[in-house]
Order: structure tokens, then sequence, then C-alpha cells
């Protein structure tokens, strides 16, 4: 009997599939579509197992919609622009494009063992002219719609990569990538509208049904949706008014400055005049201004010395200052100050001797506020005094709306809904992204670049030995002829932010290689993902933007309005996580270790190189320093692809993380070849003839419990079933009919999870055609009803054996059974027991 040998088998079948076309992908009116869709790589030179678990997962799927009789779409691509390529080329020498297309010729090579159900005809990189040519041409159409605008903005610079970031992008005051305290400064920037989506983008998560409910919260909290009202405070110089937005209008009797932005147009009406406050804005712009880091900075200001009136009680005056904790793009740039019911106004007061009044107390406790301000939740009751609305006691909610209403009656003030969704900033200086699509002209100003001139290819002919962006530098690429009036001009030398690379490519995989965007006919076909799949670290940006640009696509007329919600269902997966191998030195050091490297002996892990004992730390995310990067090619040249499949879905739900262990791998390839060994040996039995009605229940148990295990994504536990069937079917006494047709369905409920293996038990047991292309198994219904049961043998205490008996059977023919068991009939010895006793339904004791 042959050996199962992957090496031999998983190729055979890769070659059969890509011969049959078995994945390619064909408008087909007459089969539900479905389209699955693992959120694509950054061609880094070398999968991991990570890689592995996330695109098996979208495979399972992708096989197991296949056999149910679905036309299935099931791409791959490159997330392929970005500052690591630039950056291995300033540290290594040669060009981002031969580093990116090397990794991904790598990548791929890597990737195809797997075995993956990918329709690769389909294939694109983002760096690619063609895929980023018709990017531009979405620019153009966006930027012609009104969805993209150009201004000056205070921006997040990250020194290191030299490139501007959006607020999304810093993470803790620093770069997400480089790490580097990230500064402030004043550029002319290209940004896209998503804040006039922002109510849209909110509303529209309660119809995501099949998204997990922590991405939508975290999605909601992002946007961020207040009700509040503009208050214009005039001023006493009689130079206008400062409109100031508030949530908490009904605090305005404890109202006891202003506070604006350093931005702001009264800041800079006197920044000019004023050397300190000169000084204190310019300190302002160097500070990190995204939420986390401006909530952990020390609260600052400076009193301009304006002064406005109080809009109910006009005779107080009130001071306006400069507070490092206003931002500019949120509200209007100035808010008023209630120090007695918020803790940072309350902290800026006290710092610089600023008055504190309540506007309410908690009922039955009149107590004025001292260190601690006074915030209850909008749902509680406060007692307020001397209200302007004439409210007393009420909630916090109904005094606002009261308050609003009382405004909005005497045009005091508008009320207005705000979003903390600020417009997307796509400028980067960089040169490895997509060109921005417009050339500067004296005399026409921005002059959009026309289509037929797309793509506005990169130039090959860099360098990066200096530092800051090489297109600025360039020019034969930077001074063009204006396409609107062919007078000497200069191109848009800032390119694209990568997510909008990202934020369309799902929509492109549908026609990769049209002259438009897409092409409308195949869109509205294959359109929407059926199911998406990837990490929960893409929650907010990633899945915001491509909300943001599907809506857009529709504007553009380059996707149909049941588009513009992208992602019908989708799957956050966990990491995988793998031991790590540690011995020490003689300073009592960690010494890190390659899986490789380690032997396996009775007495545990060794250094294969010196046999010394390895300590084994579990559970580690993977880390290049630690060592305990598994290395998927490795893997799959030991044990093959399909036991690497089968072990990344059988650990853990496929929502957590998994544990990569060497002894698990070694455990997933026994079964695998196990069952081979089953399937050959069944294969090549003599006939026989009797039948089996357990293992036929039992099978159909298994196609009904493994159908639904995949369908909710409980992989595991449908491994858990395949595992009990292989063996039923191992313990079985049916002929060898019975057991083929067993093993057949064994082989198809496996094929999403092993399709090398399955595809080779499938023909060894007579399957017809292609398991990829047979039907999926149905379960007969009448053999679901579970009308015995197994009941427990327990002697003397101590459970010994079991049987199997039909639910409604006699006690006195259970108490029959149970003495015939071999078990009971060893341990009695030829006598009798001294009690039996039947539990029915539950246990049999036997007492000896």
């Amino acid at each position: 009997m042959s050996r199962y040998a992957p090496a031999d088998v998983e190729p055979k079948w890769q070659k059969a599939w890509h011969e049959a076309g078995t994945f390619t992908a064909k408008r087909d009116t007459s089969r539900p579509k479905y389209y699955v869709l693992e959120m694509f790589p950054y061609p880094s030179g070398r999968i991991h197992m990570g890689h592995v678990r996330n695109y098996t997962m979208g495979d399972v799927i992708a096989r197991y919609k296949l056999s149910t009789g679905h036309n299935i779409l099931h791409p791959m691509g490159w997330d392929a622009f970005g500052m690591p390529a630039e950056n291995a080329a300033m540290a290594i020498g040669g060009h981002p494009k031969t580093w990116t297309y090397d990794n991904i010729a790598d990548m791929r090579s890597q990737m195809k063992p797997l075995g993956l159900s990918i329709d690769w005809s389909r294939e694109f990189a983002t760096c690619d002219p063609e895929y980023y040519g018709q990017q531009q041409a979405l620019f153009l159409d966006m930027l012609e719609a009104g969805l993209v605008y150009r201004k000056n903005a205070q921006v997040n610079w990250d020194p290191v990569d030299m490139t501007v970031l959006a607020n999304e992008q810093v993470i803790d005051g620093k770069g997400w990538r480089s790490g580097a305290e990230v500064e402030r400064r004043e550029l002319t920037q290209w940004f896209f509208k998503i804040s006039d989506m922002a109510g849209e983008l909110k509303d529209a998560l309660e119809t995501l049904d099949n998204w997990p409910a922590k991405v939508k919260l975290m999605q909601e909290n992002w946007i961020g949706q207040s009700r509040g009202i503009d208050i214009p405070f005039v001023r006493t110089d009689g130079k206008g008014a400062i409109l100031c937005y508030s949530t908490r209008p009904d605090t305005m009797r404890g109202a006891s400055f202003i506070a604006v932005s350093p931005d702001h147009p009264v800041a800079k009406e006197l920044e000019s005049s004023n050397p300190d406050l000169a000084a204190f804005i310019d300190e302002c712009r160097k500070m990190d201004t995204t939420e986390a880091a401006m909530e952990k900075a020390e609260k600052k200001g400076i009193d301009t010395g304006v002064r406005v009136k109080h809009p109910v009680y006009p005779n107080i005056e009130l001071p306006v200052w400069i507070g490092n904790f206003v931002l500019m793009d949120y509200g209007t740039g100035a808010v008023f100050g209630c120090p007695a019911h918020d803790q940072r106004d309350l902290d800026f007061a006290r710092k610089y001797e600023l008055g504190v009044q309540n506007a309410f107390y908690m009922p039955g406790h009149e107590v004025e506020v001292e260190n601690e301000a006074l915030v209850p939740a909008k749902s509680e009751k406060v007692v307020y005094i001397d209200h302007f609305a004439d409210i007393t006691e009420a909630t916090s909610q109904e005094g606002i709306d009261a308050t609003i209403d009382h405004f909005e009656a005497r045009v005091l003030g508008k009320g207005q809904t705000q979003y903390r969704l600020r417009d997307w900033g796509l400028s980067r200086q960089r040169y490895w992204g997509c060109p921005i699509p417009v050339v500067h002209c004296d005399d026409c100003g921005v002059a959009p670049e026309k289509k037929e001139n797309l793509p506005v290819r990169l130039p090959d002919d860099v360098t990066f030995d200096v530092p800051g962006n090489p297109l600025d530098r360039h020019p034969t690429w930077r001074d063009v002829p204006c396409p609107s009036c062919g007078k000497p001009a200069r191109r848009e030398t800032d390119t694209m932010d990568t997510f909008v690379d990202s934020s369309w490519y799902f929509a492109r995989f549908t026609s990769p290689h049209a002259d438009t965007p897409t092409d409308m006919d195949d869109a509205t076909y294959w359109m929407n993902v059926d199911q998406y799949i990837g990490g929960i670290e893409h929650a907010i940006l990633h899945l915001l933007y491509s909300r943001f640009f599907a809506r857009a696509m529709h504007i553009c007329g380059h996707l149909p309005k049941s588009a513009i919600e992208p992602f019908d269902a989708l799957f956050t997966q966990g990491m995988v996580t793998h031991e790590i191998y540690v011995t020490r030195d003689e300073r009592d050091r960690p010494v890190y270790h390659l899986p490789e490297d380690i032997e396996w002996t009775e007495s545990g892990a060794r250094l294969g190189a010196t046999g010394e004992p390895v300590q084994i730390i579990p559970s580690a995310k993977m880390s290049k320093s630690k060592k305990n990067v598994v290395d998927p090619v490795n893997i799959i040249s030991a044990y093959g692809a399909d036991t690497a499949r089968w072990f990344v879905l059988s650990d853990s739900p496929p929502e957590r993380d998994v544990e990569w262990t060497a002894s698990g791998a070694e455990a997933a390839y026994k079964h695998l070849s196990r069952v081979y060994r089953l399937a050959t040996e069944t294969a090549n039995a003599p006939e026989s003839g009797s039948g089996d009605d357990e293992l036929i229940r039992e099978t159909h148990r298994t196609i009904h419990d493994v159908t639904m295990g995949i369908e909710s994504f409980g992989f595991n536990a449908a491994i858990a079933k395949l595992y009990a069937f292989a063996n039923t079917i191992a313990k079985s006494k049916a002929g060898r009919e019975t057991r083929k047709t067993a093993l057949r369905i064994l082989a198809q409920l496996m094929s999403p999870m092993t399709p090398h293996l399955a595809e080779e038990m499938w023909q060894m047991l007579g399957g017809e055609g292609l398991i990829a292309n047979a039907p999926w198994p149905q379960a007969d219904a009448s053999q679901l009803i579970d009308d015995t049961v197994t009941l427990p043998i327990q002697i003397n205490g101590k459970r010994r054996s079991e049987i199997t008996v039909a639910k409604d059977l006699d006690k006195a023919e259970v108490e029959k059974l149970a003495l015939e068991d071999e078990a009971v009939k060893k341990a009695l010895a030829g006598g009798q027991p001294r009690k039996l006793i039947v539990v029915p339904g539950r246990i049999v004791n036997v007492v000896i």
C-alpha cells in the first residue's frame, strides 16, 4: 500500500484545476453569483501563517459555495504602493519598482502551492500603471463631482518618512510606520469630502447585519455624531461675533470663558501684533492634534484681551482665550468653557483663576463644584438653577433640547449636528504612490490632466540619495505643458495616500482589464462582495474609506446604487501565534531559535546542534526578533499544504488567535495520512455486502453538522465532526460499498479544507470528474431524527463501556444487552452482578 505523499499529490491536482479552468470566473446569469474576497496583502516578500489562515478561510467558503451551485469570483491582488519600498531602496539601493515586483513574484510562488481556488487571471498590483491609471480617472471624475478639493491646512508631518499622515495614521502622537514624533505644518493639500457623507455612513451601519458589532461600533465612534448648537458671542470691541459650537448649551449659566483654536481667525488677527500670542500659537502648532495626544497633553492657554458678551446675560463679559485643546476643524473652532460641568474646563479655570459657577445640582445635593466637575449622564435628572428656558428638574437631555428650542425661537443660535469625522487628506510627499493627475499653471490655476493622457506614469529614473520626494527634483517629468492652455506648467508632485489604492480594488476585480475603472455590466453582476475577510485592525481606516469610495463611485457612474455598501458580510479573523524556543547564554540572557533548529526527544525539546534543553514559551505573536515566524514554505515542504490548511482551521474558532505548534502540525499530518490509508484500504478491499444503518445515519448527521459549521464560520467545529466521522468509518463493519459511499462523502466534506487529499480520495473511490465540481452532499432529514441513545456502562462506579440502544427500548432489554457487553462479561467472569441499575436514557450501573 502506498504512503500518502503530498509532494506528489498536491501539484497533480493544482495542474488539473488549472487545465480545467475550474476557478476562472465568468458571468453566468443561470447561476447565483458569490463573491469571496480576502483583504489583499502588501508584498513584503514572504508569506506567513497569518496569510495561510486568512486565505484558507476564504478558500473554504469559495469551494463550498462552488459545490452548492454558485458562480464564484475569488480574486487575488497586491496592495503594492507605500513607504517600505522606498525605505528598501534607500537602505539597499535599487528601485522600489524592482523591489516590489520581485517580492510579488516571490509571494505568488509561495501562495500557489496552497491550492487556493483563486482566479489568477484577474490578478493585479496597485502599482500597475493599468490600475493606477484608472484610479487617476476616478480622481478626475470625483474632482468634477465636487468630491475632491484643495486647501491650505494644518497637517501631520512625519519627519522621518517626510510625508503627511492622515489623522487616523497617527498613533499616540507618532507616525504609524516610522514611529517618529509627528509635527504640525501648514501645507496645501488635496482632500476627499468624506465629511459630507458622515451622517449617511453612520446611519447605514444599521443595515450591515452581517458585520461584527464591534466593527460597527468602532466606525460609529470614529464618525462621532453629536447634536448641539451654534451660538454667536458678540465682541465688545464691535468687531462682530465669535461663533461657538456646544453640545451642552444647558450649562450656559456656568460659562466663564471662551476658548478658540490657535488657527481661529481671532488668533490669526492678533498674532502679528502680539509677540506673546505669536509664541504660544507657534508652540501649539507643533503639537500632535490627534484625539489621543490632545487628551494626554497639558491644557494651556493665553488671554487674547478680547471680550464678548454673554448671549443670555448681556451684562456679563467673558474673556476670550486661545486654548491648545481646541481644534479648528471640529465645530466652529471655538467653544465656551463651563468649568463646573466639564473636567477639562475646570482644570483650565483653576490653573488660570477663572470663574466656576454651577448651572445645576443633582437632586438633594446642592453642593458647589470644587476640584471635580459635575458631569451627569444625559439621562440623569438634575435641578437647573434659574434656567432661562424656565425648566427646573429635568434630565440633562431634556435640558439640552429645551435650551436649543429657546435659542432658536429667539434667534440666539441654531441647532446643528456635527461629526468628529474630518475630510480625508490624501496628499503624500513621496515617490512610490499613485500620481495625482493635475497640473499647476500660472494662467489656468489647477488644470486636470486629460483622460486620454492617463495614466500619468511614475518615472523610473529617480534616485533616493537625497531626503524628500524625488518627483520634486525630476524636471523632465515635473515640467510639462498645461493641458488647458499649452503654456509651461508643473505637475502635481504629491502622490495619493495608499489607502486610496485599497479603497476601490474590490470593484476593479469585477473587470480588471476594462479601459474604464469598472465595466457597469460586470460590476452590477458581481457586486457586492458577499463575504469579506480580514483583520480587525482595518475596522476604521480601510473599511470606512471603502464605504466612502463605493458611494463616490456610484455618484460618478462607476458602481450601481446597490453597491454603495460594498461588503455584505464581514468576518475578522484572529492572529496566528507561535510558541517561542529559548535557551540561555553564559550570562543567562535569552537566545531565540528557529523551529527547524529544534529536535524532539523523549525528554523534551532540545537544540539540534548541541543537544541543549530548550524552554518552550507558548502563544506569542509571531516576531522576527524572537525567531518564531513560521515559514509556510517549510511547512508545505515537510507536511503538505493540506496539513497547514487543516491545522490553522482546526485549532480554535476563526475569530480567535490560533497557536501554531510543531506537535499540532505533526498530529494534523498523521490524521490526514490515516484518512488516506483508510480510503486506500477500502478502495482495494474485497467485495462484501453487509450494510450499516448506524453508519448511514452518522453520514447524514455529519453532512448536516459540517454544512452548518461552514455556513457559520465554525470551521473548527466542522473539523471536529470530520475527525469523529473518520473514526466511525474506521470502526464500521459495513460492506465495502457502504464504506466507499461514506468515504466519498467524507472526501466531499473535507474538500473545502483539504482539497488535494479530497481529490485523490475521490478518484480512488470512483467519484466522477473533479471533486471541486461535484455537488455538495445533502443530508436526508429523516436520518437526522435521533431515535437511539448511547448509554455509558459503569462497573463499580467507573465507566468501562457503552451501548447504543433504541430510545424506547424496554428496561429488561437494556439490562440484557448490558450483560452481553464484552467489558461487563469480562468483569463478571461468569458470575452475576450484585446490582444492575438502569437509569432510562442516562446510564447503566453494574455493581459487582
